[in-house]
């Protein structure tokens, strides 16, 4: 088989970046084993436009916010199936004087399109809100396991479930050759593994593991609560809760640490009790130390390309950064210095 171009990897960054190069005409196929794409598989899959515990506004708002819901419903359209869930999101004050602040931004043109409501008083009986809080729009969640469903059916032949073995891979004069596939150009979407690649293993990644919990709790609002847990309606009074953010036990698997701590901050912000915890699940986040995404080509191995280190906030910068990357690969427009990879070439 020929194709322009390889990519490994297919969670969220690997489908979307295949998505706009099999759109743009080119010929795609994607390498993913599906058992060890932990990172997408349990993500929450949040797209929040205020974020943080200082909760401010996200980095590139105004640049990613307009293609996060398009970008995704036009992929319901091409799949078949329903992932994106559009949903307000609150997120109460924890003291007056951040109530103040907010009235504040209540006027301010950064914030316009984003804010839906301010309240200065608690929204429920069940919430721990006692100075209100600020209802944001252009907000939700994306069913991931739904959508990398949709996206395996969608490619067809033009994705196999394989587990990739880097040592393969055969560089020509002309191309990339891996068993039997000859690729012009080769992607990495592989997430933490990149860490590991002879090309990728200088770029400063910064793994987080992140654990979440799905409960069944009473108290049904429309929107999702969001203030040192997020708490997601998956149906039936069954919530995802989540999550931890940490840096080491990477290689542990759930903790009753991260279970307990979870528990107690939901107890915290929703105070109506947990009757029981249906799943605990973790994934290994691709963070980067500087939290901006790797975009680019390699420096000295022609055709080698990454477009990784999407962390915790995938689904709100991949569909901006998969038009950017699409145009780098196939006009040769610049990349954001901000995310090209060059900005470690010194460090190789």
């Amino acid at each position: 088989m020929k194709v322009d171009f390889l990519l490994i990897g297919g969670g969220l960054a690997g489908m979307s970046l295949g998505y706009q190069l099999q759109k743009s005409g080119k010929e795609i196929l994607i390498l993913d084993h599906q058992s060890g794409n932990q990172s997408s598989q349990i993500a929450a899959g949040l797209y929040n436009p205020v974020t943080g515990r200082k909760m401010v506004k996200t980095w590139l708002a105004d640049q990613l916010f307009p293609h996060i819901e398009p970008f995704y419903q036009e992929l319901e359209q091409k799949t078949g199936r329903s992932f994106l869930r559009p949903q307000k999101i609150y997120r109460p004050f924890l003291t007056v004087e951040e109530q103040n602040e907010w009235m504040g931004h209540s006027s301010d043109p950064l914030f316009q399109g984003y804010l839906d409501g301010l309240f200065q008083s608690s929204q429920s009986s069940f919430l721990n809100d006692p100075f209100g809080g600020v209802m944001l729009t252009q907000s939700g969640w994306l069913d991931i396991p739904t959508f990398l469903e949709g996206m395996r059916t969608f490619f067809g032949d033009r994705y196999r479930d394989v587990i990739f073995e880097e040592d393969k891979l055969i560089k020509s004069d002309q191309n990339w050759s891996y068993e039997n596939i000859e690729a012009n150009e080769i992607i990495f979407c592989t997430g933490v593994h990149a860490a590991q690649s002879k090309f990728f293993s200088y770029l400063p990644f910064a793994p987080v593991k992140g654990e979440i919990l799905e409960v069944k709790q009473e108290y049904c609002p429309e929107f999702i609560v969001n203030r040192g847990v997020f708490r997601v309606h998956l149906g039936q009074n069954v919530f995802r809760v989540g999550s931890t953010y940490t840096h080491f036990d990477l290689d542990q698997g759930p903790t009753e640490r991260a279970k307990n701590e979870i528990l107690g901050r939901l107890e915290s912000l929703v105070q109506v009790p947990v009757d029981e915890v249906v799943s605990h699940k973790f994934g290994i986040r691709p963070a980067t130390k500087d939290r901006k995404p790797f975009l680019g080509k390699h420096p000295d191995f022609s055709g080698v390309y990454i477009f990784n280190g999407f962390g915790a906030k995938g689904v709100s910068l991949v569909p901006y950064f998969s038009l950017m990357m699409r145009d780098f690969l196939l006009n040769g427009s610049s990349l954001s210095p901000e995310v090209d990879i060059a900005r470690y070439f010194d460090y190789i």
